[in-house]
Parts: C-alpha cells; sequence; structure tokens
C-alpha cells in the first residue's frame, strides 16, 4: 500500500484506502474516488496529480493525493 503520489505513470491500481478527516473523503468520494476503483496516473505537474478515475481525467493536490492509497 502506497500513496498515489508513489504511483507510476500509466500502471493501473486499485485504490484500497481513502484517508482524511471525513469532508475530505466526502470531497474525494464525489469525484470518483473510492475502495476498489481503478486508477491510473496520467501526469504529475507541478506537484499536482492528473489520473483517469471512473474513466473520467480529475486534477487533484499533492496533499489530496497523498491522502488515498493504492
Amino acid at each position: 500500500m502506497l500513496p498515489l503520489t508513489l504511483a507510476n505513470v500509466g500502471e493501473p491500481k486499485l485504490i484500497v484506502r481513502v484517508g482524511g478527516t471525513s469532508e475530505v473523503r466526502s470531497h474525494l468520494a464525489d469525484l470518483g474516488f473510492v475502495v476498489g476503483t481503478p486508477v491510473t496516473v496520467l501526469n504529475t505537474i507541478s506537484g499536482n496529480v492528473i489520473v483517469n478515475v471512473m474513466e473520467t481525467r480529475v486534477a487533484i493536490s499533492r496533499e489530496m493525493a497523498q491522502k488515498i492509497y493504492v
């Protein structure tokens, strides 16, 4: 288990844990970051992470990505 920020670009992973406060977890769930969902890091730009989750591209901050474990 490692944070999403350390996942290799282009390698599909499964979300195994979402941390943070209940508000952060709720916000990430609204974006599609739910345990058991496949996620792929597409790129990292200036610390931000661009991922493909639920067939949608989403850009999240490095701080948010560190709360998602794959």
